[in-house]
């Protein structure tokens, strides 16, 4: 079994302060909730950006720029920006969803498929997540493939059939988030069952049932996201002050469970980036 990757999932576009006064807006609150992440465990940074004032999710390229600056000056993290366009509309949103990828990210997120998401449509096109995939190979980034349900896993396949994605593809099972597959241990075998022999993958589920979904997953040797992203609590009524008590409790659960959990360049090596041992 696989060394655990644990993924931080630092603000995302929907928690606010006002939800919680800890989840982090400006570039330097993302970067530094990512750096203390990273101090005791994870080993990739999921990061979206925010206005800073406002707190409201945007797309742009200084912001990002300027957290992966942050990050890599202190650190070693696997850095995976995030493309996910909900927030934006008009006739150039497909390609300014693509600005991230001017930054040459480790990762990128791919979300395959669309979904009735937050009162609207998450669109991803088919023509979009082709293109968006071959423009990733082209930059040398390699996509998380983010799957909401079980046909978006067969969508993911015809990439990797069609040789789009690079062995070993890496997805982000998202159990749990309305109105796609449901958060159950039931739902997670299926989509693990489903998967090609060479997938590295991932979980994450929302809420209340973070915790034990990815205490399944990390049984069955997947790996896990945690943060702010998808949980504001650690437990009923207590909010964290950080995304790093959410990774603390990972690595201490995993040693119980006695599954190791991966530095930087073993996530590396394991996901099949440039810069890990063999």
């Amino acid at each position: 079994m696989d060394k655990l990757i644990i993924t931080a999932a630092v603000c995302g576009s929907a928690p606010t302060k006002q939800q919680n006064p800890n989840v982090p807006y400006t570039p330097k609150e993302i970067a530094d909730e990512a750096l203390a992440a990273w101090r005791v465990g994870a080993a990739i940074a999921h990061i979206h950006v925010r206005d800073p004032e406002t707190g409201v999710p945007v797309t742009r390229l200084d912001l990002f720029a300027e957290v992966t600056e942050r990050i890599r000056s202190e650190s070693d993290l696997i850095v995976n920006l995030s493309t996910s366009g909900f927030h934006l509309d008009g006739p150039d949103a497909d390609e300014v969803r693509l600005l991230p990828l001017e930054l040459k990210p480790d990762l990128c997120s791919l979300d395959v498929g669309s979904l009735n998401f937050r009162g609207g449509v998450f669109v991803n096109s088919a023509d979009w997540v082709e293109g968006t995939a071959k423009r990733m190979r082209d930059a040398g980034v390699k996509p998380e493939i983010e799957v909401f349900d079980i046909g978006h896993i067969r969508q993911a396949m015809h990439l990797i059939d069609r040789g789009l994605i690079d062995d070993p593809p890496w997805l982000q099972l998202c159990l749990g988030i309305s109105w796609g597959i449901e958060a159950t241990v039931e739902a997670l075998l299926e989509m693990r069952r489903r998967l090609p022999q060479s997938a590295v993958w991932s979980v994450l589920a929302p809420a209340a049932a973070q915790l034990p979904i990815t205490t399944h997953a990390m049984l069955m040797g997947g790996h896990v996201r945690v943060g702010f992203e998808d949980n504001l609590y650690l437990e009923q009524g207590v909010q964290a002050e950080s995304n790093a008590q959410f990774v603390e409790r990972t690595v201490t659960l995993a040693r119980s469970l006695l599954r190791e959990v991966a530095t930087c360049e073993e996530a590396r090596a394991i996901i099949g980036l440039s810069g890990g041992e063999g």
